[in-house]
């Protein structure tokens, strides 16, 4: 399969994918206008073709934009090419991935769940840069105390709000992080 990306309409607004060989490159939130999604999913993955997906990315596109109109999936069959992920970012994708849709975990929670207690905020900045926004929920990820800590796509903490909102997270310290095991 050759490396390609494409922009779908979801509940947020138009979205994009690229994808390679070895599964999916990144996920591209809306960054306003759809010209400018294609333009930034043209940057992060130059010598990509905009195309029709084929099937696996085609079922990407399809549980993303399902989970952005409310439907409560977890995604962990969508692969992801992780080739070029420094391996404590991709452990932190890894875990981050189990956190169930409506749900929240904190950056400390998640360093415990690693071994690392002492690494929340490494798991912070791995977040920061997670390539993968949707598919690697990283909008269910809080400060301590339920604090919403930060959100690097467009809209900032207000999109990270509008897609917890849009999963029916609680955002209190009473609502503890529940992952899949």
């Amino acid at each position: 399969m050759a490396t390609g990306f494409t922009l779908f309409p979801t509940a947020i607004g138009d979205c994009g994918i690229a994808w390679g060989d070895a599964g999916l490159l990144g996920v591209q939130l809306p960054e306003g206008q759809p010209a400018q999604t294609r333009a930034r999913l043209a940057q992060r993955f130059a010598g990509a073709a905009e195309q029709e997906p084929p099937a696996t990315p085609c079922r990407a596109v399809r549980g993303i934009a399902a989970l952005l109109a409310g439907e409560p999936l977890d995604l962990l069959d969508i692969e992801l090419d992780m080739a070029g992920i420094v391996p404590f970012h991709r452990q932190v994708y890894t875990l981050a991935r189990h956190i169930l849709p409506g749900h929240t975990a904190t950056y400390g929670e998640l360093a415990q769940r690693l071994g690392d207690p002492g690494a929340a905020r490494a798991v912070g900045q791995a977040l920061g840069r997670n390539p993968f926004a949707i598919v690697v929920p990283c909008h269910r990820v809080l400060a301590a105390g339920a604090a919403l800590g930060g959100f690097s796509a467009r809209g900032g903490l207000t999109t990270k709000l509008k897609l917890l909102a849009i999963e029916g997270a609680r955002l209190d310290a009473a609502a503890p992080g529940l992952f899949d095991d």
